[in-house]
Parts: C-alpha cells; sequence; structure tokens
C-alpha cells in the first residue's frame, strides 16, 4: 500500500509560499525551501516595521513642535512643560496639526504655556 501524503494540500500550500514569494530575487521566488524562508523573513521584517512607523511618526510631529516652538520663542521642551503644568492634554500629533494649520492658535498655546511656567516658579519660590 503506497504511503499518503496528501499531495493536494500540499501542492496548494506550496503554490501560496510562491505567490507570497513573487518578485524576489532569483531562487528566493522559484523554489519552495528559498521562497518560504524569505517570506517569513519578510513578514517579521513587516511586523517591526508597523511597530516601529508608530516611533517614526511621533518623531516627525516633535520635529515639527519644536520648529514651530523655535519660531514662538520658546524650546519645545520648555512648551510641553508649560502644558501640563497649565493642565492642557493635547497630544503631540494634535498640537503638530495646530502648530503647522493655526499659528494664531498655536500662538495662543505658548502664552499659556509661558504663563503656567511663570506662575510654576513663583509658587516654588513661596515654598
Amino acid at each position: 500500500m503506497p504511503r499518503v501524503t496528501n499531495s493536494p494540500a500540499s501542492r496548494k500550500r506550496r503554490k501560496k509560499v510562491l505567490k507570497y514569494a513573487k518578485g524576489y530575487f532569483g531562487n528566493k521566488s522559484k523554489l519552495f525551501r528559498y521562497a518560504k524562508e524569505a517570506v517569513q523573513h519578510a513578514w517579521q521584517y513587516a511586523y517591526a516595521a508597523r511597530k516601529k512607523k508608530k516611533s517614526d511618526w511621533r518623531g516627525l510631529w516633535i520635529t515639527r513642535l519644536n520648529i514651530a516652538c523655535r519660531n514662538a520663542g520658546i524650546s519645545y521642551s520648555r512648551f510641553i512643560e508649560g502644558l501640563k503644568a497649565a493642565n492642557i492634554q493635547l497630544d503631540r500629533r494634535v498640537l503638530s496639526d495646530i502648530a503647522i494649520r493655526d499659528e494664531v492658535a498655536f500662538n495662543g498655546l505658548v502664552q499659556q504655556a509661558q504663563a503656567a511656567l511663570k506662575a510654576k516658579v513663583t509658587t516654588a519660590k513661596k515654598a
């Protein structure tokens, strides 16, 4: 009695991997053994890149905010400290958007942050 190979399912599985590997260079797009490894690595890189993308966006928002803060006459770190002291809870994405699209509103936020920093200093001196 011949052994059972489950060839229809095996062929389908291999064809699926080769389909994912379409466009890869050389054997990685032609031979199952190499294609499987290349596809698995590609999926690992894609997973990590989806996580890294969030960090990249946050860095972009911080860079934009830093430029806008410097133009308004305050450093980024002092601006964030002032917002926290003023109890303004806007995330960096929203702040970046405001800085780009509405300079008047952003300058208002800067003034609020500076006022909160002054109030913070005076309460610290009294204590």
